[in-house]
């Protein structure tokens, strides 16, 4: 069945045609007003970005999107969940001061915010999906509990996922603790000629799996792999790059588990979701991260759809046929930027995968408004 993308590009010459206005258009289009009902407990489903992150969602756009839902006489509020790894996220206080900092106070967005795993991402509730790799998914309790949800994505890459989207969004993005756990399930290891002993590794480990030991004469970093969580953060600060993994098998996997991961994510909730992807400011690395890396394109627009997999697929074409900013051959044209960025990464199996699984279609009609 072939599903129907929206899409606003982002040329603009008056104020009926700017960033908010074109989100209304979107809305309309895509029957906001026909999936939320009055009363409706609204998840408004977003990353508030890492702190020193500056390329997450502006506050302004996630604005209109609240005023919208309110517009339907529903009752909106933002959401997320925990992260993993350490970082400004990890707990809900500080995950709560993050997205403040950020832009998006109450008074700012006109609705409160809510971290949808607890204090330490432990509120979940098992969602059976008998599938592959998992035969229940744990989802944050509040966005299971929500009446309806608006998915607000920004597309990017990622150094893991390789593409991070829609279902991206609604994998790690939905999922407590023990769920985002449940997906990595990736471990790492050490290559000790590398490792200069620096032991930034060890001190970003959530989970204590690393430690300082001796080789030879020589200080080296050592993981436990009984205890590595696979959040791959110490990947992310080994400046030498000592650290690595099994990519083509691991990653393979994983990208497959996000996708069953964002089906058990919208199980009580069919056909009571929309789904807006902001490809703006495409830059290779998901907005976990504490800094912004410059775009890889121009920004293209936003895309809206009750169709988690289609949207994603619309956006991926819409990246590839876009010309690069930075140099690549043909200009980047119709070339794949986010293997291109992570060439060990399988980012568009999660798309195929979590159309075959029946997540949604492959198969889209792009709208322009």
């Amino acid at each position: 069945m072939t599903a129907k993308v929206y899409f606003a590009d982002m040329h603009c010459r008056k104020q009926a045609d700017n960033k908010t206005a074109k989100i209304e258009k979107l809305c309309e289009a895509v029957g906001l007003k026909n999936i939320l009902k009055r009363d409706d407990l609204t998840a408004i489903k977003l990353h508030f970005g890492e702190m020193g992150n500056d390329t997450h969602l502006r506050p302004q756009l996630v604005r209109k999107v609240v005023d919208l839902v309110k517009q339907e006489k529903a009752k909106p509020f933002l959401t997320d969940t925990n992260t993993l790894y350490s970082g400004s996220r990890r707990n809900s206080v500080d995950h709560l001061n993050t997205a403040y900092a950020h832009g998006f106070a109450p008074c700012t967005v006109n609705a409160p915010i809510i971290i949808a795993d607890g204090l330490h991402g432990l509120s979940q509730v098992d969602v059976p999906v008998n599938l592959k790799h998992f035969k229940e998914t744990h989802i944050a309790r509040e966005i299971h509990d929500a009446d309806s949800m608006v998915v607000l994505s920004h597309v990017k890459g990622h150094e893991m996922a390789g593409f991070g989207g829609a279902i991206k969004n609604l994998a790690m993005g939905c999922a407590s603790f023990w769920g985002k756990r449940a997906q990595h399930q990736t471990r790492v290891s050490m290559n000790h000629d590398i490792c200069i002993g620096c032991a930034s590794c060890a001190k970003v480990c959530p989970a204590h799996a690393i430690s300082m030991t001796k080789d030879g004469d020589k200080k080296v970093a050592q993981v436990d792999q009984s205890k590595c969580i696979g959040c791959f953060e110490c990947i992310t600060v080994c400046e030498p790059k000592a650290i690595t993994a099994d990519w083509n098998t691991e990653l393979y996997d994983f990208v497959e588990r996000i996708a069953e991961y964002a089906y058990g994510a919208v199980q009580n909730k069919k056909e009571k979701v929309v789904f807006i992807n902001f490809v703006l400011s495409v830059t290779p690395d998901c907005d976990c991260v504490s800094w912004s890396d410059a775009p890889m394109i121009p920004d293209i627009g936003i895309l809206a759809s009750t169709d988690p997999v289609a949207i994603d697929k619309a956006s991926y074409d819409l990246v590839k046929q876009a010309q690069s900013i930075a140099p690549m051959e043909n200009n980047g044209i119709n070339i794949d930027k986010f293997s291109h960025r992570w060439g060990n990464t399988h980012g568009y199996r999660q798309i195929e995968y979590a159309a075959e699984i029946g997540l949604g279609s492959l198969d889209y009609e792009l709208i322009k408004i």
